[in-house]
């Protein structure tokens, strides 16, 4: 199934989020209150919509529930923003993403149930696009605007390499530092260690670092 997406709120945050699904040639619904926002990402989303008020009808007349995931940013409007998650998990759509401004406000959003609370900068919104619409990177965790751990699904290419074979510190600048194979974990595997295709790859480095192997190392 294409991957489809929604955002809601076109700050930094979210604008960001559309630039780069647009950039992956991904669909993306792109939804604000202000019209000058609307306009000025017209063009990169397939879809850009003004919104007056937030409720079911509205929602579902821009088609919300084709979508596979979606993402709200309504900067310091925490009632449209909790409103808003709530009414696309009642709505069924498979994964919502909300930005949250404080701690009582990740609490409520965490009772409603959204799939994921985020408290991200520009430099992650990027990061968080690439992780979505990646066919190998399965998870990841932002330890700093430059350094991240990921799970990365290991691929065909380096199918039967051991991790001395695959030379990953000189290479790219990055570090395995746990493979799971099933509900097997290995932590700091050695360096005769083989990798299977399939096997979870936890890489932490440089964010540069990490784009790079996955780009050309997988």
């Amino acid at each position: 199934m294409d991957k489809s997406f929604a955002v809601f709120g076109l700050g930094r945050f979210g604008g960001t989020l559309v630039k780069a699904f647009h950039e992956s040639g991904i669909e993306v619904i792109a939804v604000d209150k202000d019209e000058d926002k609307i306009k000025a990402y017209s063009d990169l989303a397939t879809y850009a919509v003004r919104i007056s008020q937030i409720d079911e009808t509205t929602l579902n007349d821009m088609g919300v529930r084709n979508v596979n995931h979606a993402f709200v940013s309504f900067g310091d409007d925490l009632q449209a923003s909790i409103l808003t998650s709530l009414l696309l998990k009642d709505m069924g759509v498979p994964k919502v993403w909300t930005k949250s401004q404080n701690a009582h406000h990740t609490k409520v959003l965490e009772k409603i149930g959204v799939d994921r609370v985020i408290q991200p900068s520009h430099d992650v919104a990027k990061r968080i696009a690439k992780h979505i619409v990646s066919d190998k990177m399965i998870d990841f965790i932002e330890l700093s605007d430059r350094y991240s751990i990921v799970e990365i699904e290991a691929t065909p290419k380096i199918d039967g390499l051991t991790l001395q074979k695959l030379n990953l510190r000189v290479r790219y600048g990055c570090t395995i530092v746990g493979i799971q194979r099933g509900t097997e974990f290995n932590i700091s595997p050695p360096v005769d260690e083989v990798i299977h295709e399939g096997d979870t790859l936890i890489i932490i480095g440089r964010n540069d670092d990490i784009d790079r192997f996955e780009k050309e190392g997988m």
